[in-house]
């Protein structure tokens, strides 16, 4: 046993399957036997071995040489190492893309490991008596994930795996010798990205800047409800690895009373909370977007790390969503302000207004900076597809603060009125003798550096306010 023992230090290696790595591990010896230590969540990571969260260890004994097993491509990642004795090991990417069909073998005995990505297809062959080959995955079994199962046949020509011992004088499973080959093999496909509240401005804007993607699920508030929590649990989870929560409840005003306060607790900070806690069992990226509602809007700028201080139900509510959706390990924190979208938004109706001949009052204190629909969109798809460090952005669009009365007399100067049509009021000229009135932050710019350090350029928005007004 000694004779295992091991000077060499702990690394990771790459291979021909993306994302399948060899891990070569220290093993420390004496006459009394050896010791490893066989996953070492803190050290492995550091040098880059994904944090896949598993949650059961499996041992499977093989009493002789010669018994082999595979190829076998499970819904979840594994971990693979040697208790005991030695075994080839053998693996064929078996999933949708370019790399499918490839193959890498290498003998383990206790100094190496390997992680096997999901769709991995994994098999071995024992090379010693008693070896226990052992494994960790992060998902636990069962019956119903059986049909996600991808197979080959371990004699499978194209693989053309070299076992040490001819699968003839093998010991093989009745099942594993009936596998299909390559050819007819039916690629594992990629994880899918789940879109909730499709039928939103956000979920709109989702489906356009994803038009040209197949992996993308989008449901509306009539199949997955954030207020009723036994929608979300009937949604079959394994089947995703990111999920954009673009619902929520926005009656602000609404919000203010004793029905619609229970309305938007449940829709902004319950339903967030239990979508956190799945995406946190199942490993999902969580993309959740919140307001600039969370702030009192007492300073002239906010950036990510500014202290709630909500004035309202509504703020309330989506502050403790934010709380609840940043314990989840994924996450994506998107705040916004002043969400401009297909279907009735402000834009649309002072353009309206102008046509009619009505000149508005409209606030003149409340300043900060529009966010279209798209330009959110867009800036999901750039976290998403850079793989931006996880945590809280603000988001809206670029350009000089404005006031609600800067951007209505712009709109009646594009739309060819009279600009002075506008008047400003203030906030609390605007709301006198009106019951039932959400208090309103009254700066409401937010700062963009930390999302702009991602690599992404918000646009102005002027200069989209312009094109939209184009567009009705």
């Amino acid at each position: 046993m000694a004779d295992v023992a091991t000077g060499k230090p702990l690394r990771i290696r790459e291979t021909p399957i993306p994302g399948f790595l060899v891990v070569d591990l220290p093993v420390h010896g004496d006459n009394r036997g050896w010791f490893k230590e066989n996953w070492q969540r803190e050290k492995m990571l550091a040098l880059g071995l994904p944090d896949f969260g598993p949650v059961q260890n499996n041992i499977s004994f093989n009493a002789a040489p010669g018994v082999t097993r595979g190829i076998h491509a499970e819904p979840w990642d594994k971990y693979i190492s040697v208790a005991s004795g030695r075994v080839f090991g053998a693996w064929v990417d078996l999933r949708e893309g370019d790399s499918f069909g490839a193959t890498f073998t290498i003998e383990i005995d206790p100094s190496i490991a390997v992680f096997v990505p999901r769709g991995v297809g994994n098999a071995f062959q024992a090379l010693e008596v008693d070896t226990a080959y052992s494994y960790l995955v992060n998902d636990h079994w069962s019956a119903d994930a059986q049909d996600e199962y991808t197979f080959l046949n371990l004699a499978d020509p194209t693989a053309a795996i070299e076992w040490p011992i001819p699968l003839a004088d093998a010991e093989l499973s009745d099942k594993d010798r009936a596998h299909p080959m390559l050819g007819d093999v039916e690629p594992m496909r990629p994880r899918r990205t789940l879109v909730l509240g499709a039928s939103g401005q956000l979920g709109r804007a989702l489906r356009q800047q994803w038009a040209g993607r197949a992996d993308v699920d989008y449901v509306g508030r009539d199949t997955v409800d954030l207020a009723d929590p036994s929608t979300l649990d009937a949604v079959r989870w394994s089947h995703y690895d990111t999920v954009v929560n673009a619902a929520a409840h926005t009656a602000v005003d609404g919000a203010e009373t004793a029905e619609g306060r229970r309305d938007a607790w449940a829709a902004n900070a319950s339903g967030p909370a239990r979508l956190a806690a799945i995406a946190a069992e199942h490993r999902l990226t969580l993309v959740h977007v919140s307001s600039d509602y969370v702030f009192d809007g007492t300073v002239p700028e906010h950036d990510e790390a500014e202290r709630f201080a909500p004035l309202g139900v509504y703020g309330q509510s989506k502050a403790a969503g934010d709380l609840a959706v940043s314990v989840a390990p994924r996450h994506y924190i998107l705040r916004t302000s002043w969400v401009v979208g297909e279907g009735k938004n402000f834009i649309a109706t002072m353009a309206s207004l102008a046509e009619r001949g009505i000149d508005p009052a409209v606030v003149g204190d409340q300043v900060g900076r529009l966010t279209f629909a798209s330009e959110l969109a867009r800036a999901i798809d750039h976290l998403l597809a850079t793989r931006a460090p996880f945590g809280t952005y603000n988001v809206s669009n670029g350009g000089e603060p404005a006031s609600w009365a800067d951007i209505a007399a712009r709109v009646f100067e594009r739309t060819g009125h009279d600009a002075s049509r506008v008047t400003p009021v203030t906030t609390e000229e605007y709301y006198a003798g009106k019951e039932g009135i959400a208090p309103r932050p009254l700066q409401s710019t937010l700062s963009l550096a930390r999302l702009e350090s991602t690599g992404f350029e918000p646009r102005d928005q002027l200069e989209m306010l312009d094109a939209f007004v184009r567009s009705l």
